[in-house]
């Protein structure tokens, strides 16, 4: 279920063109630079870093999240095709898409899983080291936001930037080390 809230966000994002940051803000760059799409490019950029997932946050970790990652990938190309997407306003385009994807990274953090790539990192980086999650990906997020200047036009970046806001929203209220694990 979080791996297809955060691919219909993903897909509100492509039709605004729109971005947010982490592996899936690299994916959104190379899919508005070049003729490849969301889906597949997500994918591979994920690769590397289940060697960190397998090594650090163990076997459970990796196969979820991978599982997580290729729904992600595979539904983010089939969403377009079930739903048409007309005209959007754009500050609900962000709004909503943030919250979707961010919602989605939630169910997936609470249930030993991510979207891979940055994710993984900030899993690690909280549980090793107490570094929130949801601050660490709103890092990464306004570096990968501003890498975009170049890319995509003024309106979108703002409003990608707003997306990034709504989604880190989530993560930073929600997601607290130690919260919804079983205790016994």
């Amino acid at each position: 279920m979080g791996a297809l809230f955060a691919s219909f966000g993903i897909a509100i994002f492509t039709h605004m063109n729109f971005l947010i940051g982490g592996t899936a803000g690299v994916a959104f760059l190379t899919q508005y630079s070049t003729s490849l799409t969301f889906g597949p490019v997500f994918f591979v950029i994920n690769l590397p870093f289940y060697v960190l997932a397998i090594k650090k946050l163990g076997w459970e970790f990796t196969i979820k999240t991978f599982l997580a990652v290729f729904t992600v990938s595979f539904a983010s190309e089939m969403v377009p095709m079930v739903f048409e997407f007309g005209e959007i306003n754009p500050f609900f385009a962000a709004l909503f898409g943030g919250f979707l994807i961010g919602s989605g990274l939630l169910m997936l953090f609470r249930h030993n899983a991510s979207l891979g790539g940055l994710n993984i990192m900030a899993i690690f980086l909280q549980d090793n080291y107490g570094i929130s999650a949801g601050k660490f990906q709103m890092l990464i997020d306004t570096i990968i936001i501003l890498a975009a200047f170049f890319i995509v036009d003024w309106k979108a970046l703002a409003f990608s930037v707003l997306a990034a806001v709504a989604l880190n929203i989530i993560l930073a209220i929600n997601h607290k080390p130690g919260r919804y694990r079983v205790m016994t």
